[in-house]
């Protein structure tokens, strides 16, 4: 992101409007502000926000006590441009504020412009679709952004001892890497489920049917030719004694046809 132009209004010690053109400040390539404590050097920062989130980083609750006290409105406006494969695109958030009480206030305009060949193109303009608009475009969240690009006073010390699992969630967001990081790992943890579920049905169809491993299946055709083996010498013996059976009644069959006369 390339600031342009910033446009604030009865934000804290900026009672009148002031422009900061970004514009005439970078044409070295780097610039810096300077002056002393309380002289307004971090609400700039704010502003640039403001206009983004329509939140300041340090404020209670995200817009408590923003507004000059001797103010009824706030107004803030930020011009920035960004890189892409085709060249550059600039952007343009007006945001508008009117008191609701000594410390807090409500938004009473907001909207996300885009210059397009010398046209304006409102690409939203309700507060919550504007912040989801301008989070996609620079893919950081607030959180993201005031501790990558906007480092507010007493934030470095927690950017650089950012926990872990935040880290890598930031990063993963400031480099666009979500389809490589979290998002991957929930695919896989999915497939991994899915193959999980079926190898544990497959093994209870497999208790159903029994050991088929190939010790089992050894020691089953060791018995089938036992149970062959025992059942052919039963045989043996069941033709034995029907031929001895036959051979001892022979006679009795021979008496009994003698006495009814039978040759």
């Amino acid at each position: 992101m390339r600031p342009i132009l910033l446009q604030i209004g009865g934000l804290q010690s900026y009672r009148e409007v002031q422009e900061i053109d970004f514009g005439a400040l970078t044409g070295a390539g780097v610039f810096g502000i300077f002056g002393p404590t309380g002289s307004g050097k971090s609400t700039l920062l704010d502003a640039i926000t403001l206009a983004l989130y329509g939140k300041v980083e340090r404020a209670p609750g995200g817009t408590q006590a923003v507004m000059n006290q001797a103010e009824d409105t706030l107004s803030v406006s930020f011009t920035f441009e960004l890189a892409t494969a085709g060249g550059s695109e600039r952007y343009r958030v007006d945001r508008q504020f009117k008191r609701n009480g000594e410390l807090s206030m409500l938004g009473s305009l907001c909207r996300l412009i885009r210059y397009e060949q010398g046209e304006t193109i409102v690409l939203a303009d309700k507060a919550g679709e504007v912040n989801q608009h301008v989070q996609e475009l620079l893919g950081l969240s607030m959180a993201d952004f005031t501790r990558a690009v906007v480092l507010p006073q007493g934030k470095f010390a927690e950017f650089l001892t950012l926990a872990g699992k935040d880290r890598r969630a930031m990063l993963q967001r400031l480099f666009h890497l979500e389809p490589y990081g979290d998002r991957l790992s929930a695919k896989t943890a999915s497939r991994y489920k899915a193959a999980d579920a079926a190898v544990k049905e497959l093994q209870a169809e497999q208790q159903g049917l029994g050991d088929a491993s190939a010790e089992a299946l050894a020691l089953a055709e060791t018995r089938l030719a036992e149970a062959r083996e025992a059942c052919a010498r039963v045989r043996e013996r069941l033709a034995a004694c029907e031929l001895r059976a036959a051979e001892e009644l022979a006679p009795i069959h021979i008496r009994r046809r003698r006495r009814r006369g039978a040759p």
